[in-house]
């Protein structure tokens, strides 16, 4: 009973953690009843000891995953009902990969001691953080590093580690936990609960005086400041976005953003697609599209704008050219469906870029060759598309011949994505334009932890970010993290705001991932080791009974 209260109680203290409700610095202790649990299984030498480790961590991070994620339900199928398997799928399986990264742990520290194992837990966990960042059903929703999003000020330093510095210290503080109330236990010696407060307040302080003095003493970096005005239409992704008429859809739109553009405006930024609702705009003759043409007959009263927006794009072929493509009988076509972003102006060319980062069972179906024959075509029906969408090999950048502006156009999704996100600012965009639809979650936590995580974005690559959301939150950030304007959830209208464009670039942008690669290579030493060492043993072991026998 003593092991499942503990289990139960790291599983509460993950889920009372998690933005936006939650209290990220109880994170530092979360891991450390787990700890004491694993440790006493190992130390009593239990029977069956990695299937009890595997069934009190699932415990654990189940509850952390239902509290934190269980907004997914609020998605719908066709017919209108609550899609639980949008909830349940991910609950369970992150769960399990969860529990099984910690049972490893455990088999591993039972190999190679106490001290190797407090060694391989972070080195493990990181592993597998990152690998949630790139397989095909990536789900770094609950990365560690995401939880103090909303505490900017704790976390400046990001823009030298990313997420993943916010990991290793969540880690490293809940291992400074666990060794000195364990070594307490053993010897009841009131000097190691001085060293406990000693260390783990130094752990916890210091990150955090440097980061104060980070955010209090930095300056915003601009070579020019633009103004932009961030259109927020507020469709109901279910009954409206793909049901009206896609013209009424994008008239409605600019006549939103039109009473707050000035002179001095020189972007509207409109949302995740924006338009044309239920169709597809067309690569292949883009410019003589109906859309995009009233588009460039509506800049001609704003010569001087960008509109940046989201766009649902596609293009055929005249034979399968890509995994993603499908068969439109009776046209003798292959065609390609893509969630975009699209920059037009009266003077050059539109500019699009495909989505790349797809969201996992609604644009995306992984590994189909398997899990097709399997599950079948179902998908989320989410905006009408029931297969994968084509995506783009690289990040590209919006330029113009107005200005110097080079914009990064990241759509919903990828906004959680820090290395991905940091690639287009080491390709040059001095902004970073965010254009999401999380409204399909109703108002709930899902789109206020998808804002959160903008704003680390924001520190890492230390840019501006401009953020134009379907039904809200649209909002402003500074280079510091900070929200600077917001447009409240499901207030339909236009937020007006200057970003800075600025050239510099942070040791996160050059250098990406670094704790990640160095954990990979540590964890993969450590796991080479326990493996000889286990071979080498049954060698020793089997000599000795040749010997005896």
């Amino acid at each position: 009973m003593k092991k499942f209260i503990r289990a139960l109680g790291s599983g509460l203290l993950f889920a009372l953690s998690w933005p936006t409700y939650g209290f990220p610095f109880l994170l530092f202790f979360a891991f450390v009843p787990l700890l004491l649990v694993e440790h006493e299984i190992t130390v009593k030498k239990e029977k069956f000891s990695g299937w009890k480790v595997f069934g009190l961590s699932y415990l654990s991070f189940l509850i952390w995953n239902w509290a934190t994620t269980q907004w997914l339900h609020f998605s719908q199928n066709p017919d209108g009902s609550y899609s639980w398997i949008a909830f349940f799928f991910p609950l369970f399986v992150n769960s399990l990969l969860m529990s099984l990264i910690f049972t490893l742990y455990h088999l591993v520290k039972r190999r190679i001691g106490t001290r190797g194992g407090m060694l391989f837990f972070p080195t493990i966990w990181i592993c597998f953080e990152k690998f949630h960042l790139n397989w095909q059903m990536s789900w770094p929703w609950l990365n560690l590093g995401n939880a103090f999003a909303d505490y900017p000020q704790v976390i400046q330093w990001y823009e030298i580690t990313g997420t993943f510095g916010g990991t290793l210290w969540v880690l490293l503080i809940n291992l400074i936990f666990f060794y000195y109330i364990r070594a307490y236990q053993v010897t009841h010696n009131k000097n190691y609960i001085g060293k406990l407060l000693c260390y783990s307040l130094a752990g916890l302080g210091l990150p955090i005086a440097i980061s104060f003095l980070m955010y209090q003493s930095y300056k915003e970096k601009s070579f020019e400041k633009e103004e932009v005005v961030l259109a927020q239409p507020a469709l109901d992704p279910y009954t409206d976005k793909y049901s009206k008429d896609g013209a009424l859809i994008l008239k409605n739109l600019l006549t939103t953003v039109e009473k707050e553009i000035t002179p001095r405006t020189r972007f509207v930024v409109a949302p995740e697609t924006a338009f044309p609702g239920n169709g597809f705009v067309f690569i292949n003759n883009i410019e003589n599209n109906a859309y995009i043409n009233y588009i460039k007959e509506w800049l001609k009263s704003y010569p001087q704008l960008n509109f940046v927006s989201g766009v649902s794009l596609a293009k055929y072929f005249p034979r399968q050219q890509t995994p993603t493509a499908r068969y439109l009988k009776g046209q003798n076509q292959w065609v390609d469906l893509y969630n975009s972003a699209v920059q037009i102006n009266l003077k050059d060319s539109a500019q699009y870029y495909n989505k790349s980062k797809l969201v996992v069972g609604v644009e995306h179906f992984p590994y189909s060759s398997i899990l097709k024959p399997l599950v079948g075509q179902y998908l989320l029906d989410f905006g009408g598309s029931m297969e994968s969408l084509g995506v783009q090999d690289e990040p590209i950048l919006f330029t113009n011949s107005e200005n110097q502006s080079k914009i990064a156009p990241i759509i919903c999704y990828e906004s959680i994505y820090g290395e991905y996100v940091s690639e287009f600012v080491k390709r040059g965009a001095n902004a970073l334009f965010i254009m999401t639809n999380d409204s399909w979650w109703s108002n709930s936590q899902g789109h206020k932890q998808l804002l959160a995580y903008a704003r680390l974005r924001a520190i890492e690559t230390r840019r501006d970010i401009a953020r134009s959301a379907n039904s809200g939150i649209s909002v402003f950030i500074n280079q510091r993290g900070d929200i600077v304007k917001q447009l409240a959830y499901g207030k339909q209208g236009a937020l007006k705001g200057n970003i800075n464009l600025t050239s510099s670039q942070t040791i996160y942008v050059k250098y990406g991932d670094v704790i990640a690669r160095i954990a990979l290579l540590l964890a993969g030493i450590i796991i080479a080791y326990a493996i000889s060492k286990a071979i080498l043993s049954k060698i020793s072991r089997n000599t000795i009974k040749s010997r005896v026998s």
